[in-house]
């Protein structure tokens, strides 16, 4: 049976099809094209122009007066290296604790299947319901003076990582690339005589680095973007992230030296997504067949 689409494959056959065809095909990737790329451009190239011109209406496409010094401005005057460096520390402490805790956890509940462990899960889920907004002041109070402990985490490395552990979304994803492991493999493990955390070691982490690959990007990714946390939990500014440095060294710098820093604190991201746009994708993707 024919696949039906809204063009007949013999209209697009005909010359006219075609040209309409590839006619409308370039007009919206342009149009997308324009659309994502258009503000990366102009973050980029403001950066190259001098405080007039960035304020200018309306704005120039190509920079007039090229100022490649506002980068080396931004970098000395904003301390982007202090920044960018407690920022690194703060997303790989995160990622550690996510790879070691969120893992051990999904493959609890994929693997070992605890009592109750469906209703757990259930419950997991249902915190990606609730806003982010609404935990920030439960979250504050928390580390504020932790239960038991009785610590304060405020301007510490903790108040970041702990909080970044409990993330259901990338226990949801470890847990449905755990359960299309075939259960063979575990049992051929567990008849050569390893235990659970040696298959976990051996076997099931080994298979599983698509999809680690994509909690580690999502871990580094989700402490570089985040503002409101930081800024609340971070007042001292030798300890801020690069958002939150940034946002609070902005009053008295000049525009286009503010525009410098952004572009500077957007690169890594945007590297990020450039080097592992496919393993994000097939990470996302490798858990919905079994097989």
């Amino acid at each position: 049976m024919s696949t039906r689409t809204l063009v007949s494959p013999a209209a697009l056959a005909r010359p006219k099809g075609k040209a309409l065809y590839w006619t409308v095909f370039a007009v919206v990737v342009a149009g997308f094209t324009l659309t994502f790329l258009g503000p990366l451009y102009w973050l980029v190239s403001s950066g190259f122009k001098d405080t007039q011109e960035v304020i200018r209406t309306p704005p120039t496409l190509v920079p007039e007066s090229f100022t490649p010094d506002n980068y080396s401005r931004a970098w000395d005057v904003m301390d982007l290296s202090s920044l960018l460096f407690n920022t690194l520390y703060y997303a790989f402490g995160a990622l550690a604790f996510q790879l070691v805790l969120d893992v051990a956890a999904a493959y609890s509940l994929s693997k070992l299947r605890p009592v109750l462990g469906k209703a757990i899960l259930g419950m997991m889920l249902a915190t990606l319901m609730i806003p982010a907004t609404v935990l920030v002041v439960p979250q504050y109070l928390t580390v504020l003076d932790v239960p038991l402990v009785e610590r304060n985490l405020l301007n510490s490395p903790w108040v970041i990582w702990l909080p970044s552990v409990t993330n259901a979304f990338n226990i949801f994803l470890l847990k449905r690339f755990f359960d299309s492991i075939p259960q063979e493999l575990l049992d051929a493990a567990s008849m050569d005589g390893a235990g659970p955390l040696r298959t976990l070691r051996s076997i099931v982490l080994p298979i599983s680095r698509p999809i680690l690959g994509v909690v580690s990007i999502f871990a580094v990714v989700g402490v570089w973007k985040d503002f409101l946390w930081p800024m609340l939990t971070l007042p001292d500014p030798t300890k801020q992230t690069l958002n939150v440095g940034i946002y609070s060294l902005s009053n008295g710098v000049p525009v286009n030296v503010l525009i410098a820093a952004l572009t500077v604190a957007s690169i890594p991201t945007l590297l990020i997504f450039l080097v592992f746009q496919r393993n994000i994708m097939s990470g996302l993707t490798a858990g919905g067949l079994k097989g």
